[in-house]
């Protein structure tokens, strides 16, 4: 088999565009989400355009229990993973925090935090035991800066951001490169999940500038794949020409 990357969240935005550069590449791919109809659909348009292999696993990143029996029970034949995208994340409401909704809160943490944790405890071993392997966890502008009512969604990029520096200083010694890939804002489902589907509030965000593209991160992340052995990127902001931090745009009327 060709070169194995397992993507999540790989039904739409960064996570499809991954798919796509990665297949297009010669890497046979691994899909995740909870969406079977979508993962489907992207599978069998990858093999058709790129004649790779790919196998789409459906479950909640959510369910330890279901990420665990995914990997373990990964045929032979795709158990040599040596990409892992961590990919899956999200972000729910905007409120101050004595105004928050609990819900919102926890499937924050449980999709951005623990579901990270949770895949790559199942997948690093592999890592680990082979000797070779690279992470690439997809962070935000948000895990550098804090901006107003973006509170819990910012504490879990800044989790990402911590759990990719604890991963690149404990797997170093097995030859894991770890890479965090940081983006501003991004035109994708991020905001329609944000602001609950209304459709019109998320369209209202990039207004008056260029917001980056799906493929724009995508074409990093396989960058970051391609070079020396000897060289790894740890870390990269990666921003819109009209965005200087998170709260900072050049917004034409």
């Amino acid at each position: 088999m060709n070169k194995i990357t397992l993507i999540t969240g790989a039904t739409s935005g960064i996570g499809r565009s991954c798919a796509t550069i990665f297949a297009k590449n010669g890497h046979d791919i691994i899909i995740t989400g909870r969406r079977i109809d979508r993962l489907e659909e992207v599978s069998k348009e990858l093999k058709s355009k790129y004649g790779i292999n790919v196998l789409p696993l459906a479950f909640d990143i959510r369910n330890n229990n279901d990420v665990k029996n995914a990997i373990s029970s990964l045929p032979d034949e795709w158990n040599k993973i040596e990409i892992l995208i961590n990919n899956a994340g999200l972000a729910v409401g905007l409120n101050t925090i004595h105004e928050g909704e609990i819900d919102d809160w926890e499937r924050m943490i449980d999709t951005n935090v623990k579901g990270l944790l949770y895949i790559s405890r199942a997948v690093l071993p592999l890592f680990v035991k082979n000797k070779k392997g690279h992470v690439i966890n997809i962070g935000s502008i948000a895990g550098k800066e804090v901006y107003p009512f973006g509170n819990v969604y910012c504490a879990t990029k800044h989790a990402v951001d911590a759990i990719t520096k604890a991963m690149r200083t404990e797997l170093v010694k097995d030859g894991v490169k770890v890479t965090q890939i940081a983006p501003g804002a991004i035109e994708t489902e991020f905001s329609i999940v944000r602001f609950k589907g209304d459709k019109e509030k998320a369209d209202g965000i990039y207004k008056g500038f260029k917001p980056l593209k799906p493929e724009d991160i995508a074409d990093i992340v396989y960058y970051t794949t391609t070079l020396p052995s000897h060289v790894n990127i740890n870390d990269l902001i990666v921003m819109p020409t009209a965005q200087a931090s998170s709260t900072v745009f050049d917004k034409k009327a």
